[in-house]
Parts: C-alpha cells; structure tokens; sequence
C-alpha cells in the first residue's frame, strides 16, 4: 500500500514559567492510503495536538511531516493552505456549522474557497448531500437538524473537496451511543468505498475499534498497534 503521511521524530512545545512542556514528543508514524486511524488517549495526552500537526494547522516545533514527500512542517502558510484546501477535511466535534447558512450552503463552503462557480458549488454539494442521505434537508438551518444529522451535514462539507484525508477530532463526542454508531459506521463506509483515509480522535474505546490502526499517546509519545 501507498504510504501517503509520514512523522518523523515529531514534537510540539510550549514555554510555560517553569519550563518547556512537551504536548508531543518525538513522535513517529506512516499512514497508508485508505487507513482508518483512531488515536486515544487520556485528556491532555497530545492526541489533539497530532491531528492539528498532520493536518497542517499547527507547526511542529521540531521534525519533519511527509505528504506524498512534501515536508509541510516548513511549508509557506501558501503553501499549507493549498494542501488543506486540495487534501484535508475536517470533521469536529461541535460540528462547526454556521447556524445563519442552509445545510447546503454550509457544505458548499469549501467550494467557494477553491473558486468553483456558483452553479458547480450548488451540483457538487447537492450530489455530496445525496450520498450522506440528506437529499431532503438541504435547505433546512442547523437548528431544524438533528445533532446527528449535523454531523452528517460537517461530514458532507468534508467531503465535497474530494479530499485525500479527513481529520476527525471527537466526531461523536456529542451524540448519543445510537448516533455514535450511525456516524461511525458511515466513516467506516466512506473510508472503505471511497478509500478515503480518515484519522479520528476519540476517548471512546468502541469508536477506537472502528479503526484499522490504532495510535495511543500518553504525555506526548505514542504506541502504534495493528488491527488483522
């Protein structure tokens, strides 16, 4: 398989008053294309910290982070905005949708951002709609949506951009154990039809299982362990 991210000897420091904190250190993994990615591990472990490195909204304070050999952890801000823009989407825990905009319009965010037009946005985010199943619900606000059907909505925008990766911090850190596992099984569906990576946070150890690999921190360091 494709190797497709790969951290070598990562680590993330803060300056605090008595000394430098280490929210990652020395952190060293490769993800292959079409990996299901779960990272656990207590509050306060770094597992945050890594999804904000990988995908490129924070810089590590030291080593290097591959994609497809581009080293994005000395890219120009140029530069790291056009690899989310052509590569990454989000998925977040409170769902990050602007109430004031339609579902629809939500999705079509990332569309705008890559100057498609208005009439490719609309296509693009209706079919995208489509495939999460909520054909029907387009033109609803985010308050006439169910917290399950949020997520769905955060899941289609991630989408639309046809990205090689999705990042996902928590996505059912607010959802009911039914609705967990609807949105769980549909990153599970995405990652395996449209081979999609996905790297997930999560503090729950039935979500943790959904995942191919497993990737546990504690203090910053981690221990990889392979699913058959």
């Amino acid at each position: 398989m494709k190797t497709i991210l790969t951290a070598e000897n990562i680590a993330k420091t803060y300056q605090m008053r008595d000394g430098i904190v280490y929210a990652l250190n020395d952190v060293s993994l490769r993800i292959q294309k079409g990996d299901f990615v779960s990272i656990t591990g207590p509050s306060g472990s770094g597992k945050t910290t890594l999804l904000l490195a990988l995908s490129g909204l924070i810089r590590p304070s030291f080593g290097k982070i591959l994609f497809e050999n581009q080293d994005i952890a000395c890219a120009s801000d140029k530069e790291l905005a056009e690899f989310r823009k052509k590569h990454v989407g989000f998925v977040m825990q409170n769902f990050s949708l602007i109430p004031y905009m339609t579902a629809i319009q939500n999705v079509m965010i990332p569309l705008g951002l890559n100057g498609k037009t208005s009439s490719e946005q609309k296509a693009l985010s209706s079919a995208v709609m489509e495939l999460v199943g909520l054909a029907n619900r387009q033109n609803h606000f985010p308050r006439e949506l169910s917290a399950g059907q949020q997520q769905r909505v955060a899941i289609a925008r991630a989408l639309v951009n046809k990205p090689t990766i999705i990042f996902a911090d928590e996505p059912t850190g607010n959802l009911d154990p039914t609705l967990s596992t609807e949105i769980l099984e549909f990153l599970q569906t995405i990652n395996k039809d449209l081979n999609i990576t996905i790297m997930m946070v999560t503090h729950s150890p039935q979500a943790a299982d959904y995942g191919n690999v497993k990737i546990k921190l504690i203090d910053g360091k981690l221990d990889i362990k392979n699913k058959n």
